[in-house]
């Protein structure tokens, strides 16, 4: 049985040890330091719980822990507050509160709520729409490097929301994100490459884009690949993006 004071005592060598080591022990630990007040240790735990890793899955125990450590005041347990109540995990849906979590985590300077806010903003789910301010919030995000942001920042450009059109500038957002790692980024800039003739840049691009792509975002790319006016795309494009062919 390890206690909070057995976890204070440990050198920084033996914490270490104790984390990377067996499930149950690191198991063990977080939840000793959450149940102890300690606030990083609530949100891990609450993630734990939400992913089912190294335990089984628990929603709802894992909306208690992120409030837990929310109330005091840290914001990316808060910002995963929010994200319980936009996506219904552990919690009923509830826009308008997951919005508010957000906001405060955005103004607080947290980057993920900047994102998460300024995304509700730009659909008007839980807040009015207000594309303008949604736009304000994703560069702020993605000054603070965040991927998705560059990608959001490359459709207002592309689509012409509260900017002028400007297919160069929605370009080089889709590869600031792609190379931020985002699926979604890398399969926009996938895209303008193909537009621009480079074809195997592009088939490259599209065979990155399953390392962390939902199967929901592969199932409708590999539909608009399979109905790509470029017939390279159209061909090679679904081999790409499931790994068969680069």
């Amino acid at each position: 049985m390890t206690d909070i004071d057995t976890i204070n005592a440990m050198s920084a060598e033996e914490l270490t040890a104790r984390l990377s080591g067996a499930p149950e022990d690191r198991v063990a630990i977080i939840r000793t330091a959450a149940e102890a007040g300690v606030a990083d240790a609530q949100a891990v735990l609450g993630q734990m719980l939400l992913d089912g890793r190294d335990m089984p899955a628990d929603p709802a125990s894992a909306f208690g822990w992120f409030n837990r450590a929310a109330a005091q005041d840290h914001l990316m347990a808060l910002n995963m507050v929010g994200r319980c109540y936009d996506l219904g995990w552990g919690v009923a849906i509830d826009k308008a509160r997951a919005a508010e979590c957000y906001r405060v985590a955005a103004e607080r300077g947290l980057e993920w709520g900047m994102y998460n806010y300024a995304t509700l903003l730009t659909l008007g789910e839980g807040v009015a729409q207000d594309r303008v301010a949604a736009l304000e919030w994703f560069r702020k995000a993605a000054d603070m490097g965040n991927a998705k942001a560059m990608n959001y920042i490359g459709s207002f450009h592309e689509d012409g929301w509260v900017v002028d059109r400007d297919m160069t500038i929605a370009a080089d957002y889709y590869a600031k994100a792609a190379e931020g790692g985002d699926f979604r980024g890398q399969f926009n800039h996938a895209r303008m490459l193909a537009d621009a003739g480079e074809i195997a840049q592009a088939l490259a691009w599209l065979a990155r884009v399953r390392e962390s792509a939902t199967p929901a975002f592969l199932a409708k790319a590999e539909a608009f690949l399979r109905a790509s006016p470029i017939a390279d795309l159209q061909e090679r494009g679904p081999a790409a993006l499931a790994g068969d062919e680069i």
